[in-house]
C-alpha cells in the first residue's frame, strides 16, 4: 500500500508538469487554461472510481469530514463497521489533506516575490478611481448576496469571503481563503466548477460584445502617448506570466530554489506567529501572515529579481487544484439544492459588474479603463492583454495590470475580514 501512496504523491506533483507542457504545445489548451484542465482531470479521477471510495460504514464514520486517525479506522474494522481496504482509503485522504495544506502556503509568497510594488503603485493613479469603484462594487454585491442566500446555503459566510477574494484577486486568493476559512474540499470544488462556468461566459462577453456596449454607455477613452519605459517592461513581464520555460537553466534554478527556501521560512514564521495567538483561528493568521511577509520580502531587490518565482507559485497552485478536485465527485455537484449556489455566484459576478458600471457612469470613468479594470479584478492580470486586444487599445494594459496586482495584494485581507464580519449575522 505504501508504494501506491508514494506513486499517488508523485502523480499529484508530476501531472501538472504534463499539463503545462500540453498547454505550451497546443494554443487551444492554453486558452482553456492550465488551472481549468487540472480541475477537469481531478474531477475525472474523483468521479470515475479510479481511487477507492471506502465502505458504507467508513463513509458514515467520516460524516463528511477529513481522514480519521488510524486507531479509529482499526477500531471500526474490529467492530465490523469497516473493511481492511478502508485503511488504504484513509491514507489516500490523508495525502489529499496534507498536500493542499503545504503547497498553498508555499505558493502565495512565490506569487508575490516578483511584484515590484513601488513601480505598480506608481501607475495606480491612472485607473485608481476605477480600481476603487471595482473594490466597492464587489464588496457591496457579495455582502448583499450573502444576506439574500444566507439561510439557504450552508456556511454562506465562508462562501462570501471566498467570492470576495476571487473577485478582488483571482484564483490564488480564492485558494488561500479556502485554506484560511477551512472550507470543505468537496464544497470548494463545487464552487470552483460553477465559478469557472459562470466566468467562462463573462470572458466570452468581455472579448466580444462588451467593448461596444460599454463604449455606448460610458465616455470614450482619451488616447495617451502610448507605452514607454517601465510600462513596456511591465507589459512584457505580464505577457510572460504563463511562460514556464527556462526554469531549470543553471542561472535560474539555483536562485529559484533559494526563493522556495525563503517561502518555506515564511511558512514556518507564519506558523510561529499563529502559535503566539492561540485564541485566533490558526489558518487565518497563517495565510494573512504569509501574505504580509511575502509582500515585505518582495521589496528586496535581490528577491524581486529572481526569475520564474510567479511561475513556480502557479505550478504549486496547479498541484493544489488537481489534488482537491480529485477529492470531489461530479455526480454530487449538480444535485438538488445547488441552484442557490449557482445564483449566488452569478449574482456576485454580474451584480458587481452592473454596480461598477453605474458607479463608473457617475464618476465619468471612460469605457476602456472601466472594462480593463473589471477584467483585471474578475479574471486576474494574465487576462488583461486578451481584453486589451479586444478593445484594440494597449494604452490601458498597465492600468489593468496595476488594478489586478492591487487585487492580489488586498484580496486575502478583504476576503477573510468580510467572512468573519458576516459570520455574526
Amino acid at each position: 500500500m505504501m508504494i501506491k501512496i508514494i506513486l499517488l504523491v508523485i502523480f499529484y506533483f508530476a501531472f501538472p508538469v504534463i499539463i503545462i507542457y500540453l498547454c505550451k504545445q497546443w494554443s487551444v489548451l492554453q486558452k482553456v487554461g492550465s488551472i481549468v484542465i487540472a480541475y477537469a482531470f481531478g474531477l475525472l479521477i474523483g468521479s470515475t472510481g479510479i481511487l477507492p471510495q471506502g465502505s458504507p460504514g467508513y463513509k458514515l464514520a467520516l460524516q463528511g469530514k477529513g481522514p480519521l486517525p488510524r486507531t479509529e479506522v482499526e477500531s471500526l474494522i474490529s467492530q465490523g463497521k469497516a473493511t481492511d481496504s478502508d485503511i488504504f482509503v484513509n491514507q489516500i485522504m490523508q495525502v489529499q489533506d496534507i498536500i493542499p495544506s503545504i503547497v498553498v502556503p508555499l505558493a502565495f509568497p512565490l506569487l508575490l516575490f516578483s511584484l515590484n510594488l513601488k513601480r505598480w503603485l506608481r501607475y495606480a493613479k491612472k485607473g485608481f478611481i476605477s480600481v476603487a469603484l471595482a473594490l466597492i462594487a464587489g464588496l457591496v454585491m457579495v455582502t448583499a448576496g450573502f444576506f439574500i442566500w444566507k439561510d439557504s446555503i450552508p456556511e454562506s459566510w465562508k462562501l462570501a469571503g471566498m467570492f470576495e477574494g476571487i473577485y478582488a484577486g483571482g484564483t490564488p486568493n480564492f485558494v488561500a481563503i479556502k485554506m484560511a476559512l477551512n472550507v470543505d474540499a468537496n464544497l470548494f470544488v463545487i464552487v470552483s466548477t460553477y465559478d469557472m462556468i459562470v466566468g467562462a461566459f463573462l470572458v466570452l462577453f468581455f472579448i466580444t460584445v462588451a467593448p461596444r456596449i460599454f463604449r455606448f454607455i460610458l465616455p470614450p477613452f482619451v488616447e495617451s502617448k502610448g507605452i514607454r519605459g517601465d510600462e513596456a517592461e511591465i507589459l512584457s513581464q505580464t505577457e510572460n506570466l504563463e511562460d514556464f520555460s527556462g526554469m531549470f537553466k543553471k542561472g535560474v534554478f539555483l536562485p529559484l530554489f533559494g526563493a522556495l527556501g525563503i517561502s518555506i521560512l515564511i511558512f514556518a514564521c507564519s506558523g510561529g506567529i499563529a502559535l503566539l495567538l492561540p485564541k485566533l483561528p490558526m489558518m487565518v493568521i497563517v495565510i494573512l501572515s504569509i501574505t504580509t511577509l511575502g509582500l515585505l520580502f518582495s521589496l528586496s531587490k535581490v528577491i524581486n529579481r529572481i526569475e520564474k518565482t510567479f511561475q513556480l507559485g502557479m505550478y504549486l497552485i496547479l498541484v493544489f487544484s488537481l489534488t482537491v478536485a480529485s477529492m470531489a465527485n461530479i455526480r454530487t455537484m449538480f444535485g438538488s439544492g445547488m441552484m442557490n449556489l449557482i445564483l449566488f455566484i452569478t449574482w456576485c459576478y454580474f451584480g458587481s459588474l452592473i454596480l461598477h458600471i453605474i458607479l463608473a457612469k457617475i464618476f465619468k470613468i471612460d469605457a476602456d479603463n472601466f472594462l480593463i479594470t473589471s477584467a483585471a479584478f474578475i479574471f486576474s492580470p494574465p487576462f488583461v492583454p486578451m481584453v486589451a486586444n479586444a478593445l484594440k487599445n494597449k494604452d490601458v494594459i498597465v492600468t489593468g495590470i496595476t488594478g489586478g496586482i492591487i487585487g492580489y495584494i488586498v484580496g486575502n485581507y478583504m476576503g477573510v475580514a468580510l467572512a468573519y464580519f458576516l459570520k455574526g449575522f
